[in-house]
């Protein structure tokens, strides 16, 4: 039911003509997730939709988790946290070692919600490693970042949208380490037409296909030195913020 809903939704949304077009296509293609209806797999390439449901799985951290265990991933569920009425969390997971995942966190100990998690996986397969073999010659063996959970607005400010962080629904990705211990960082090398500029710029423009949020140097000042990937909810069909 579920799916069905989701399905007449979509087609109330864009048309019966587009709908039938879109089926065609992607059914000639034989890609599912190009189609705003079908179950996720994180084992897939991303799809149209992917970034969307990859959000929607905030509405039901059970299907997250069990998407993360048939991938592979091993994690430890975080016990529920509030901190205020806007502040909190109750399906942030932490990723622990083994898996399918082999680039370890610094710090290791972050926790973020579930929606994060399942697309930072889906980023290291699909984007991370084959950019790193193709500019860098090397395999990414590291992820630096500047945590997840943060009871803030957007931008420190006193009245403005609460941030992401404030519900772990976003991670600030400042490097990356590589297998012969070269490392890459966004404050540092983002600028140029180097190897190391032509990675960091990639790595954007593929996370753009599986959050809900990217935002890198190219947006402004305040995000100079990381990439802000979140995962906010705002539907399968939602627009996507990418700078």
């Amino acid at each position: 039911m579920r799916a069905l809903r989701r399905t007449l939704v979509w087609i109330t949304g864009t048309g019966i003509v587009a709908t039938l077009l879109l089926l065609l296509w992607s059914g000639l293609r034989g890609r599912p997730q190009d189609l705003p209806w079908t179950p996720l797999d994180l084992s897939q390439p991303a799809g149209m939709f992917t970034a969307g449901k990859l959000a929607s799985l905030g509405d039901d951290a059970k299907a997250c988790r069990a998407l993360l265990k048939r991938a592979g991933i091993r994690y430890t569920a975080l016990p529920s946290r509030r901190d205020s009425a806007q502040c909190g969390y109750d399906d942030a997971i932490r990723f622990a070692s083994g898996g399918a995942r082999s680039i370890a966190l610094q710090p290791a100990t972050v926790g973020m919600a579930c929606p994060v998690a399942a697309a930072l996986a889906m980023w290291e397969w699909e984007v991370v490693q084959p950019a790193a073999q193709r500019h860098l010659g090397r395999r990414v063996t590291a992820l630096d970042h500047f945590g997840s959970y943060n009871c803030r607005r957007i931008a420190g400010r006193d009245a403005s949208t609460w941030s992401q962080h404030a519900t772990a629904d976003a991670i600030d990705v400042a490097g990356f380490r590589l297998a012969d211990g070269t490392r890459i960082t966004v404050a540092r090398d983002w600028q140029g037409s180097g190897a190391k500029a032509a990675f960091l710029r990639e790595v954007r423009d593929g996370a753009c296909k599986l959050f809900a949020t990217t935002l890198s140097p190219d947006y402004n000042a305040a995000h100079a030195d990381h990439l802000h990937l979140d995962q906010a909810n705002r539907g399968v069909m939602r627009w996507r913020a990418c700078r």
